[in-house]
């Protein structure tokens, strides 16, 4: 068997298989036709028609539908195709994965990416000895044309006029290591704690609480994944008193622990460049 063999796979389900939470080491593209919620990382979307869902390692994801429909799943290992690596080649990151802000799916208006899908099974059924950057090529051509709906979709969704939530974002990335206090953003956006809560929940489907939390699991995820740093190191650098207590954290809202996730994802190349 070709190692790529435990790194990419591209299954078939019926969305009743996900119907309890589902999470694992991997990467997923999900192509699903039917109508719903989807529940990622126990945030609520509702969903219609054809969409193609991207959830990043460890993210628990459910599907809540009256009808059983079909979902193909495409995963891949970060080893197989690092998304940071890439990013010159396909601005994925932070856009279809990781974008703890916006909805982690995209409305398909055409079969463009099932499409690709069929030519990965094609190929995959072959099981050529040489099939591994074929797969690569076509999952960056996915990656590609993903990123390219997401970004057109945000823009009609901006209007032309940055909301005024928005700001919460910018006060969130520049505070979240220092400021984990839900009371410190009302305060900064001269809003009552109540309002405040209640305008933030309304645009972005999250309580502020859980947005603070998402980004940082968010960063430490990318510390784990991106630097050789230690477990200690990364509680240090985002700001936690201890290891043990940073562990527990991130334990609580991922469901394992710091170890076992770089372990399991790994280490990435771009940790390794960054040495040299």
């Amino acid at each position: 068997m070709e190692a790529y063999q435990d790194m990419f796979q591209l299954q078939k389900h019926r969305s009743s298989a996900f119907a309890r939470p589902y999470a694992s080491e991997f990467y997923n593209i999900l192509l699903l036709e039917g109508s719903g919620t989807l529940s990622v990382d126990f945030t609520i979307y509702t969903f219609e028609g054809k969409i193609a869902l991207f959830t990043s390692p460890y993210q628990h994801l459910s599907i809540t539908s009256n009808t059983d429909f079909e979902v193909d799943q495409l995963i891949f290992h970060g080893d197989f195709y690092c998304i940071e690596y890439h990013k010159n080649e396909v601005a994925c990151n932070g856009l279809l994965f990781n974008n703890i802000y916006k909805q982690p799916f995209i409305t398909l208006q055409d079969d463009e990416i099932r499409l690709i899908f069929d030519k990965l099974r094609s190929e995959l059924n072959q099981n050529e000895p040489h099939s591994e950057p074929i797969l690569r090529s076509y999952l960056q051509l996915i990656l590609a044309i993903g990123s390219r709906i997401k970004k057109r979709e945000q823009q009609l969704g901006a209007e032309g006029t940055l909301h005024p939530m928005e700001q919460y974002r910018e006060l969130v990335e520049q505070h979240f290591l220092t400021q984990r206090n839900t009371l410190f953003y009302a305060e900064e956006m001269a809003l009552s704690h109540s309002a405040f809560a209640r305008k933030v929940k309304k645009h972005f489907g999250k309580s502020p609480s859980q947005l603070i939390q998402d980004r940082v699991i968010l960063e430490a995820k990318k510390q784990l994944h991106l630097t050789h740093k230690s477990i200690k190191e990364v509680a240090a650098a985002l700001n936690f008193e201890d290891e043990h207590y940073f562990s527990r954290y991130f334990k609580k809202h991922t469901g394992i622990s710091p170890t076992h996730f770089r372990e399991k994802v790994g280490i990435s190349i771009v940790a390794d460049l960054s040495m040299r």
